[in-house]
């Protein structure tokens, strides 16, 4: 299989586990049943949600690069990414969100939880679950900016990177019909990037914040950004 598809393939597999983490349990709210959640369940959710997400980020950058080469490097593009590159590349993104995952679901639950215990949101996200502890959440809300804000801003920057060298490369395409073309193979890239890392943005960089918009937005794109991606890539191409 080309590179492109290999990387669309692993999309689509992250977005159904992805929702998988998130929807069943919103569906559980609109029903009479008991909405309680066990604290390994908490655990685990916030684990797999930041393992999930992490990795979808490395992914959209992975993306970003192979359009890079695609279009700046279109002779040389079959040897400088190929299929067993491509797999070595994306195992290396799973691995990276796993140790993402670990370290923000580890500090936020080796706090004392000795409160009240309602999660006032629909996922046991860090921000809601820190409300609840009965410790100092200083460190824990610096580490989750620092953290969370490095991994997505490394991402943003290098998929801005490489979209600046495909716009510089596409400039220089001498007919309309070839920029459009080459504009064309981008654009679902850069739509899912949008949908996905506005959101984020907001909920993460504004950890401390106790807003009720917060969750209409983490609804956006833990479960509207993946029912989107299908459509947008379907449509697009």
């Amino acid at each position: 299989a080309r590179p492109m598809y290999i990387l669309l393939g692993v999309l689509s597999f992250l977005d159904m586990w992805l929702s998988s983490v998130i929807v069943p349990r919103l569906i559980l709210d609109f029903t009479p049943a008991n909405k309680a959640i066990p604290f390994g369940g908490c655990v685990a959710q916030l684990y797999f949600f930041h393992f999930l997400g992490s990795t979808q980020c490395f992914l959209y950058t992975l993306m970003a690069y192979d359009r890079y080469l695609a279009i700046c490097r279109p002779l040389r593009y079959p040897l400088l990414m190929n299929g067993k590159l491509c797999t070595t590349l994306v195992a290396g993104a799973w691995v990276a969100g796993s140790i993402h995952g670990s370290i923000q679901a580890t500090l936020t639950f080796r706090l004392p939880y000795c409160g009240p215990n309602q999660v006032d949101y629909f996922i046991c996200d860090i921000p809601a679950v820190l409300r609840l502890a009965c410790a100092d959440t200083t460190v824990n809300e610096l580490v989750t900016f620092v953290d969370i804000g490095v991994v997505a801003a490394s991402c943003f920057m290098l998929i801005l990177l490489s979209y600046a060298n495909i716009v510089h490369a596409i400039l220089k395409i001498r007919t309309a019909d070839g920029r459009r073309r080459a504009f064309s193979t981008c654009g679902s890239h850069l739509t899912v990037v949008t949908v996905y890392y506005v959101p984020c943005i907001f909920i993460y960089l504004r950890a401390g914040s106790k807003s009720p918009l917060d969750g209409a937005v983490a609804v956006f794109y833990t479960v509207i950004t993946p029912f989107l991606n299908p459509l947008i890539y379907t449509l697009r191409n």
